[in-house]
């Protein structure tokens, strides 16, 4: 059995481009990035966090931009982030095939329908929501977790677009279940016998190896 852990953003990383997977996770190269990059998305996330768990966050909003205010507003309105709380920033692990997979999911929240995932994005939402690996994978694992706790009810995951105010929910049911887990499966084989580590010249643009280690 394989040892390694794999977790959304290594799927990801690696149907995006090879080569910038083989930098990252096998030769474990990490390039800084401008703190800019994702600095709102994590005060978000983690002022999220604090909130859901009833703790004091007075002092942490008054240190937000006019802009950062205005997101997290639209957080505390939006619907979903209103259902019953469950758990947040929670790591999730299950074992699918021979392979071990991990997810850490932004909230878990619940009513009289069911469990949701809640995932915030202060940029874009994935362009196949359905099919992008964080939503195969974390509904794979939630799946796990509620079959073997002995729970059964609808599980949906939710894209909260705070950019466009929108929300993109993805409701698992018994054919998306197979069907995710053979993807997962597929793409883990994939990595694992893959030797020739190739460049896909279309994700350059946005990888922090580009003109660095890796030459356009």
């Amino acid at each position: 059995m394989n040892n390694t852990i794999f977790y959304p953003g290594m799927l990801k990383t690696f149907q995006e481009c090879p080569i910038r997977y083989k930098y990252r996770y096998l030769d474990k190269i990490i390039i800084p990035q401008p703190a800019s990059y994702s600095e709102k998305g994590q005060k978000i996330h983690a002022l999220a966090n604090f909130y859901l768990r009833g703790q004091d966050i007075t002092k942490l909003q008054e240190a937000l931009s006019q802009d950062e205010k205005n997101i997290f507003d639209k957080l505390k309105q939006n619907p979903f982030f209103n259902k019953t709380y469950v758990n947040s920033e929670y790591n999730l692990t299950c074992r699918i095939g021979n392979y071990w997979i991990s997810g850490r999911i932004d909230a878990l929240m619940k009513d009289d329908e069911g469990l949701y995932i809640l995932d915030y994005k202060t940029g874009s939402i994935p362009k196949n929501p359905q099919y992008d690996f964080q939503t195969v994978m974390y509904l794979t694992l939630l799946h796990a977790f509620t079959k073997n706790s002995g729970i059964n009810c609808n599980l949906t995951f939710v894209y909260i677009d705070l950019k466009n105010d929108n929300n993109i929910e993805i409701k698992l049911t018994e054919t998306l279940i197979k069907e995710y887990e053979r993807l997962i499966l597929e793409q883990i084989d994939k990595i694992n016998n893959l030797r020739n580590y190739t460049k896909n010249k279309n994700s350059c643009k946005f990888c922090e190896y580009s003109g660095n280690i890796c030459g356009e």
